[in-house]
């Protein structure tokens, strides 16, 4: 990819003539009015979109991927489109479920050289937090409002967020646009408005006593009377769009060194935060080599390397589904054996969950270090111990954890892959909100993950976001977000890797959600979308097991995974891409 000058002034400065609009009035005629309308929708099957010059796709927000698209139609490449789209996206959710002090994992398949990038923009831990095991707060998966939190509010809870130094890292290092004119959309969006979907007025219904507990979050957020926003309610953040200016301008160190830091620091100090400016001004993004491993067919898998917990799991279940027979077998939609299988399978992720001490004790002698678990020997000694009843399953027998996704490629043949999160649920408890960006409170139930890494250290990511090669050439970007996010990846891949589906069929093939767990017995019921399954293949898992409903707000919020991918023919250069199959997701390409 071109690089630009990394001098920020020089890539912020707005000449006449030389600087692109990609806001919707270049968009062409209609075009604003179609993706405004497009957000309001909700699909029953995966959004799909074909052509030779690029394509951008989304978990959610169809006008976000318009403005991604609108990148590359003015020159710009993959990392232009899918830092357009994502500052787009957290825009038109009020910073609920993704922030723009959240965390990013980007992973960026660089066409001319051949090499995947990856990029780790996640949560550092505060280096004066010397006793995380006693932040306050928890949730639990019993229902919806254990989902949202419990315990007081407070600023313990909060971490220090990559989201915008990644932004601006992965532009420096590879985008072709001026750098100010990816805010174009997201300004627009918090300035001029939008109307609020059926989604985000469901989280406002959810959140809203959390949300008028403070008077600038009250101010930021809320409506004058105090009330919650409703669905086709036009949504403006007049304080957010000015401070997309001020980082447009001046660049991620406006938030990370500048008046905005000193505004949190203050805030979440006031709320009994641990947090210091030079927390903020030693954060920094992680660039690595990808993680590669070979999973079979010819394919190999590119992801994001440890300290992203996601990366490691996600390969390790690949393996461990051709260790158990998976992927030669009938597909686990159609047989009971392998969905069970499958269901084990992807069970181990929760091996990330528990001590080195306690996985030591479930499988003894069994080395479970990250380098270790990506191999194909670990795969087949783990198999043999999986296959007759996992440990780490706990199913309860039946006989005697919120993101976006953007995948972007380019006619150079460049793939980019971000999930990016506020990492909490719907803005948090402690619900605080600097300047239009909402601080969310992840610490609240990562207790034990935070104790685990040294203070002001980098905590391990779940996102599973990557790249798939053949033959040294990327033919696929995918990322996944949700509750569910493991259990979606895993199916999404074998459906493309292993069962020859294009990235339309392996979308909208039924998939498996998060099991819900019970909080006392911590027993597991696999949950599946209602009417999806064949009963009878259900019932032959010998586990209990129950049907989600569209409208069933709990299973989708606690167990629900989105799933998103673009493949890139190399031989004809025509690009794919498909969204998830819900919600105001989309596909678009020209």
């Amino acid at each position: 990819m071109d690089r630009r000058p990394t001098n920020r002034k020089e890539r912020a400065h707005r000449s006449e003539g030389a600087f692109p609009d990609l806001t919707s009035a270049s968009w062409g005629p209609g075009e604003r009015d179609r993706f405004v309308a497009s957000q309001q929708a909700s699909r029953t099957g995966a959004a799909t979109a074909s052509g030779r010059n690029g394509a951008v796709t989304v978990a959610h927000g169809s006008y976000a991927a318009r403005a991604g698209l609108e990148a590359m139609k003015q020159g710009g490449n993959a990392v232009d489109a899918a830092l357009t789209t994502a500052l787009t996206q957290v825009a038109l959710t009020a910073g609920a479920p993704i922030s723009y002090f959240g965390i990013m994992s980007l992973v960026c398949f660089e066409a001319k050289t051949g090499r995947v990038h990856t990029m780790n923009a996640e949560w550092n831990t505060v280096a004066g937090e010397t006793d995380p095991l006693s932040i306050p707060g928890g949730l639990d998966f019993s229902s919806t409002e254990s989902l949202l939190g419990r315990g007081r509010p407070s600023g313990r809870t909060a971490l220090v967020g990559g989201f915008m130094k990644g932004v601006d890292a992965a532009h420096s290092r590879f985008g072709k646009l001026p750098f100010a004119s990816l805010f174009h959309p997201a300004v627009e969006v918090a300035e001029r408005g939008i109307p609020v979907d059926e989604g985000l007025a469901w989280m406002y219904a959810l959140r809203r006593d959390d949300l008028a507990r403070l008077p600038e979050t009250r101010e930021a957020l809320l409506k004058p009377d105090g009330s919650a926003y409703r669905q086709g309610d036009i949504l403006r953040q007049p304080r957010l769009a000015q401070t997309l200016r001020l980082v447009a301008e001046h660049g991620s160190d406006y938030m990370y060194q500048g008046p905005w830091a000193e505004k949190l620091i203050s805030a979440v100090q006031a709320e009994g935060g641990r947090m210091t400016l030079q927390d903020l001004a030693d954060y920094e993004v992680t660039w690595a080599d990808a993680l590669v491993a070979e999973v079979g067919d010819g394919y190999s898998l590119a992801t994001s390397p440890w300290p992203n917990a996601g990366g490691v799991a996600l390969i390790e279940a690949q393996h461990l589904a051709d260790a158990a027979g998976l992927v030669r077998g009938p597909h686990f939609t159609e047989s009971s054996e392998a969905l069970r299988k499958a269901l084990d399978i992807t069970q181990v992720q929760m091996v990330g969950h528990v001590s080195p001490e306690d996985a030591g004790k479930l499988f003894p002698g069994l080395d479970l270090s990250p380098g270790a678990r990506v191999t194909r020997a670990h795969a087949e000694k783990l198999w043999a111990l999986l296959k007759d009843g996992s440990p780490l399953s706990g199913w309860k027998r039946t006989s005697p954890m919120h993101s976006d996704d953007v995948v972007a490629a380019d006619a150079e043949g460049n793939i980019v892959a971000v999930t990016h999160s506020i990492n909490c649920a719907l803005w948090g408890r402690t619900a605080l909100n600097i300047d239009g960006i909402s601080i969310g409170d992840p610490a609240s139930y990562q207790q034990a993950q935070v104790a685990a890494v040294p203070p002001g250290g980098r905590l391990p990511a779940p996102t599973e976001t990557g790249v798939v090669l053949r033959d040294g050439r990327a033919v696929l970007g995918f990322a996944s977000m949700g509750a569910g996010l493991h259990q979606r990846t895993f199916q999404g891949l074998l459906n493309y890797l292993h069962f020859g589906m294009t990235v339309e069929d392996a979308v909208n093939t039924p998939d498996f959600f998060a099991p819900s767990t019970d909080p006392t017995t911590y027993e597991a019921t696999a949950v599946f979308p209602a009417g999806k399954f064949d009963p009878a293949v259900l019932k032959g898992t010998g586990v209990a097991w129950r049907e989600a409903a569209a409208e069933d707000e709990h299973a989708l919020l606690g167990g629900e995974g989105y799933w998103v991918a673009v493949e890139r023919s190399p031989e004809t250069g025509v690009i794919s891409a498909a969204s998830h199959n819900g919600h105001n997701s989309d596909a678009v390409a020209f």
